[in-house]
């Protein structure tokens, strides 16, 4: 995966609380809307990771970008120095 360069969060995961729908987590890194895509990824190769949720409830997506289980945490965030 790849760090997200404009990640400014001060914890790691982001907690939220996500309602149905389908939603955009970034996999290029240069999101300003960090953990979500905002289109920065247009004229490379990458793409979103686009997903849907069909329940309302709470979720700890990654805001680190380097889980290996996107969006959601895995922990990677604990080896950010």
């Amino acid at each position: 995966m790849v760090r997200f360069q404009n990640d400014q969060a001060t914890t790691h995961p982001l907690m939220t609380e996500l309602s149905p729908g389908t939603y955009a987590w970034c996999r290029c890194g240069k999101t300003a809307t960090v953990p979500w895509c905002d289109g920065s990824h247009e004229g490379s190769e990458a793409t979103p990771l686009v997903f849907e949720i069909t329940d309302k409830g709470s979720a700890a997506i990654c805001n680190c970008g380097l889980t290996s289980t996107p969006p959601y945490c895995d922990g990677s965030h604990t080896k950010l120095g």
